[in-house]
């Protein structure tokens, strides 16, 4: 069961995953593992952080109505934190995805 877990919390996080037959006690090798190196966005306490991995991002906060609400730029290889009330947002980044966020 923990195996499972394991494989699933892997696959989740967008990682390569080696699986092996049950009772196999052979070590397997991974081949490669992928780690995601492009834009984040964290919600905390009275704000938001916002990561750019490798090049520089845009994101856009909305309200949960919808409401454009800010816009910031985040330069390669840097953080930005947005200090925001608590409450429920969606960032987007650029074209590439949209995240709900929780600020408390």
């Amino acid at each position: 069961m923990k195996r499972m877990m394991l494989i699933l919390a892997l696959a989740a996080a967008g990682m390569a995953v080696s699986v092996q037959a049950v009772g196999d006690t052979r070590p397997q090798a991974i081949d490669h593992v992928e780690v995601s190196t492009g834009p984040s966005v964290q919600g905390g306490v009275g704000r938001i952080v916002f990561a750019s991995a490798g090049r520089e991002a845009t994101f856009r906060v909305y309200s949960i109505t919808g409401q454009l609400l800010k816009v910031v730029k985040v330069a390669a290889d840097s953080t930005v934190t947005a200090e925001l009330p608590k409450g429920f947002y969606i960032v987007k980044c650029g074209d590439q995805w949209s995240r709900k966020v929780v600020v408390k």
